[in-house]
């Protein structure tokens, strides 16, 4: 009498198990992935076209001094290592950061806008909500910057007290970190230095203040932003600066 084929010795062969699937995170690194997303507002995406992170700076940029625990803040603590190993990571191809911010400390979000500026990793930024005072230089130091039609960014000088600067200096000080600022932005999106200034310098337009709010089609329109669109947009161009070889201007 033949045996069953799924027979052998009377011992029913067991079915072999499927492998884990390669591309499935496991839950270590799931849970590694929360708590980046909870603690420092940011992630890698694995499963997509391509690795890119994503980094959030939101609320306040907070620099030397804390801020109150109320406060959202962005630490530049946190940001500037996670750059570091963004840039140093060959499996990450590409970086978007999301940008809903009303400012804060000048020399940390400027330090941070100048490490992303000098990245050969592809970078796109887009502004949501808002992108204020140095939020500004933060927009435009991605390769490519994008901005929602509802999102805000407010363009004023560096200011003794308030969200741009918490401290006194010197107005010595204030005017080379100001000049600092419209270089940088000059620099890395489409506006004139000139234009910039005076959009800077405007009065009548912020109560008790001189300076500029620009909606998203504004910013676009004076060449501080390089494009409306959302977010499909941004990672769409992402990842064409990706297969194109680097994301060059």
């Amino acid at each position: 009498m033949n045996m069953p084929e799924n027979q052998n010795n009377g011992e029913i062969q067991q079915p072999p198990q499927e492998a884990d699937d390669p591309g499935s995170p496991s839950p270590e690194e799931t849970e590694q992935q929360r708590e980046q997303i909870k603690e420092m507002g940011e992630v890698a995406t694995p499963n997509a076209k391509h690795l890119i992170h994503c980094l959030n700076i939101i609320g306040q940029v907070e620099g030397h001094y804390i801020l109150p625990p109320q406060n959202k803040t962005t630490k530049y603590e946190h940001i500037i290592p996670a750059l570091v190993a963004i840039e140093q990571d060959r499996s990450i191809e590409g970086l978007v950061i999301i940008l809903n911010t009303v400012g804060g400390d000048v020399e940390a979000g400027l330090a941070i806008a100048e490490l992303v500026a000098g990245m050969k990793t592809p970078t796109v930024s887009l502004v949501v909500g808002g992108g204020h005072s140095i939020g500004v230089p933060l927009a435009v130091c991605a390769k490519r910057s994008f901005i929602v039609p509802s999102a805000t960014m407010t363009i004023h000088p560096v200011r003794m007290n308030g969200l741009v600067l918490g401290v006194p200096q010197t107005l010595s000080y204030f005017d080379k970190m100001q000049e600092r600022i419209v270089r940088f932005v000059a620099d890395n999106s489409g506006i004139s230095p000139d234009k910039f200034r005076e959009l800077m310098m405007t009065t009548g337009e912020l109560m008790m203040d001189v300076g500029t709010v620009l909606d998203g089609e504004r910013a676009v329109e004076v060449g501080l932003i390089d494009q409306l669109g959302g977010l499909s947009d941004a990672i769409e161009c992402l990842y064409e600066m990706i297969e194109d070889g680097g994301g060059g201007e």
